[in-house]
């Protein structure tokens, strides 16, 4: 039968890791649809974790079952269900099919099927297209009986996935596994340099070794921290962060270790700092080059002996805390101008994990502006939101010195200044490139008048165009121009233009050029 062939090729075929991708992939070719994207239920979220045919910035999103009547419809039921096209319920996918980039367009036909893992609900399997009538009860049906295969497909790639993290962590302790499957979509993006963060994280976990993650402003530390407390098996236990540049020093020592009464003027009665809040868990400590050099002495003994001694008291106590900390200085410069103690620092860096920034790793873009649409959609009151292809585009063009921060606050203000120019929140809102109001290279004009005829010549075929159409005829003429100066090799362009060759490909094809 065609759904246990199926099951048999997953399984014959697939390498481990990405068998739920390639079984996503054969049923959008299977029932030759718009997109199928296949859905895990997190909390009161469904989150994507394989998609076909969808944008690159939905696979960052996460789908309130609450905001989406749809997607709760189809969790709350045992068979596969159809949403005709003229359905009164918005999709969370309008606006978003790979086929139309560029278009605002609703999907009109959709179907879908809650899954179920160990006699529990695991997510949801859904199949959508712009043309009506794309699914019929026959159809309906070869998804009913597709059902137990995808299951039992997802129940090998779950099976596969816990048999790496215990090899991973040499680990057996129950909270460690409870605590992947939860977390695995909080770092958003697949970019090779994250795909190996998240393995370094996952495996440094398994032990009680202080970690120092060096990046940026607005990389994101803060989530690769929680990230790895939660593969931890302190992950039952709390996380404590305390920022460490918005602390007076006169108030550093006793919000780090506590103090008892009487011991400056204003303490009226005994207090637990930080450290024994966070007993038996995990503390970090966000920008931890901004401690004072004298707290930095007291920080040294708690990670050598594990004893505090609250502000005011000649009493030790001892906590068991596992450290994290931050910092997007160079701690080695610090300690060359005396700022930052060497001894602590080699304390803190038995495992230094450093996190590029944005621009380093492109790949990541769509799918975090993705996730910040979402949230802004879901805030906004609105039916969907997404970006133009242009707006993609100036996205990737950016440099980004604030990092996901910056990207975040952009799409942001993007959205609220849509709705100020008209949009209504039942619309398909998109955002184009003049909403996003970034400073890309277009908007200097001298800066391309270069010596270079070639570029010049790009540059005076665009002038007099409105914004949106001089970005992308400046985009095709300057890829073909490369492009030609490579010829014609794909990956060489993308190398040169500084883009990811999977990008650059989706950027031609948006472009009219492939």
């Amino acid at each position: 039968m065609p759904e246990y062939q199926l099951l048999s090729e997953l399984i014959r075929d697939v390498p481990t890791g990405e068998r739920l991708d390639d079984m996503v992939k054969r049923i959008h070719e299977r029932f030759d649809c718009g997109a199928v994207v296949l859905l895990q239920l997190q909390g009161e979220f469904l989150r994507p974790v394989a998609v076909s045919g969808l944008v690159a910035e939905a696979h960052g999103r996460k789908f309130s079952l609450a905001q989406h009547p749809r997607l709760s419809a189809l969790m709350t039921t045992q068979n596969a269900m159809r949403f005709p096209p003229d359905s009164p319920l918005p999709d969370p996918y309008d606006g978003l099919l790979e086929s139309h980039p560029g278009t605002a367009l609703a999907v009109h036909d959709c179907m879908g099927s809650c899954l179920w893992l160990n006699g529990e609900r695991w997510g949801a399997i859904t199949l959508d297209s712009l043309t009506p009538g794309t699914f019929d009860q026959q159809r309906l049906e070869k998804l009913d009986s597709y059902r137990p295969v995808l299951e039992t497909a997802i129940h090998i790639s779950m099976m596969e996935k816990e048999i790496r993290a215990l090899r991973r962590t040499h680990l057996t302790h129950p909270t460690t596994l409870a605590g992947t499957s939860d977390a695995d979509q909080d770092i958003i993006g697949n970019s090779p340099a994250i795909r190996q963060i998240k393995k370094e994280l996952e495996v440094v976990a398994g032990s009680d070794l202080p970690v120092l993650l060096l990046g940026e402003t607005g990389v994101g530390k803060e989530v690769f921290a929680s990230y790895t407390h939660r593969h931890s098996a302190r992950a039952s236990q709390p996380m404590i962060y305390i920022n460490c540049a918005a602390l007076p020093e006169q108030l550093a020592e006793s919000e780090l270790f506590g103090h008892v009464k009487g011991a400056f003027s204003g303490a009226t009665s005994d207090r637990a700092g930080r450290f024994e809040s966070a007993d038996k868990g995990t503390l970090f400590l966000d920008e931890v080059g901004e401690l004072p050099l004298p707290v930095q002495a007291k920080l040294l003994r708690v990670l050598q002996n594990g004893e505090i001694q609250r502000l005011g008291s000649d009493k030790t106590r001892h906590v068991d805390v596992r450290l994290l900390a931050a910092t997007n200085r160079s701690l080695k410069q610090q300690i060359t101008e005396g700022a930052f103690r060497a001894d602590l620092y080699h304390r803190l860096s038995v495992y230094p994990i450093p996190i590029p920034p944005l621009r380093e790793r492109p790949q990541d873009i769509a799918p975090l502006a993705g996730h910040f649409l979402e949230l802004n959609r879901t805030r906004l009151g609105l039916r969907s939101l997404r970006l133009s292809a242009d707006a993609e585009a100036a996205l990737q063009q950016y440099s980004w010195p604030g990092n996901i921060r910056e990207l975040e606050h952009v799409i942001s203000r993007a959205a609220i200044k849509a709705l100020s120019r008209g949009a209504q929140q039942h619309d398909i809102v998109t955002l184009n490139c003049q909403l996003l109001d970034l400073d890309l290279p277009l908007s200097n004009p001298a800066a391309l008048m270069t010596d270079d005829t070639t570029t010049a010549g790009i540059w005076s075929e665009v002038q007099g165009m409105v914004m949106k159409d001089a970005v992308k005829q400046f985009q095709k003429n300057l890829v073909l121009q490369e492009l030609q100066r490579q010829q014609g090799s794909w990956s060489k362009t993308a190398r040169q233009l500084g883009m990811d060759p999977s990008n650059l490909h989706k950027l031609a094809q948006k472009l009219g050029l492939k």
